[in-house]
């Protein structure tokens, strides 16, 4: 199993569609690169994501990368949908080098890598976010339509 954390906007979306996508084991709502080790009061340069665990005989990094740009605008530098600030920036981030090689080979294989805004950075925080941002799409499924992501394509790897 590895792990890799992905920032894609506001998180809900985010964790609903990647624990559909093939070769993931398990998501977790969380913050990536902030400057403290609580999320009491502000976000501390936090930005929103979700900490995938996958099976790397299946998938890799580089797929995952592949799966965060069909639900992200990577153009657009601290905002996805209506969410605009710091926290809704994208990224890819890791312990693990190889993990950050693997996301920067995808976005440098892309034609359009020149504009692309994605952060691919090593993990240097992280802090779970509280129960009632976990999994919150599957227990309340009216949050839905607040979601930057389309259902079409939110759905896209369910069964």
């Amino acid at each position: 199993m590895e792990t890799i954390y992905l920032a894609g906007g506001c998180l809900w979306g985010v964790q609903h569609f990647m624990r559909s996508v093939p070769g993931v084991i398990s998501t977790e709502a969380g913050r990536a690169n902030g400057s403290t080790n609580t999320l009491d009061g502000d976000y501390d340069g936090y930005a929103e994501c979700v900490k995938v665990d996958f099976d790397e005989k299946l998938t890799s990094a580089y797929k995952m990368t592949e799966h965060l740009f069909e639900i992200i605008d990577p153009y657009s530098v601290n905002k996805q949908g209506v969410d605009v600030g710091l926290k809704y920036r994208t990224g890819v981030y890791s312990i693990c080098s190889r993990h950050l090689e693997e996301a920067r080979a995808f976005i440098d294989a892309r034609s359009d890598k020149d504009k692309i805004v994605v952060e691919v950075l090593p993990l240097t925080n992280y802090v779970r976010s509280a129960d009632e941002h976990q999994d919150r799409l599957e227990r309340i499924p009216e949050d839905c339509s607040y979601c930057h992501i389309p259902s079409e394509i939110m759905d896209k790897y369910r069964k």
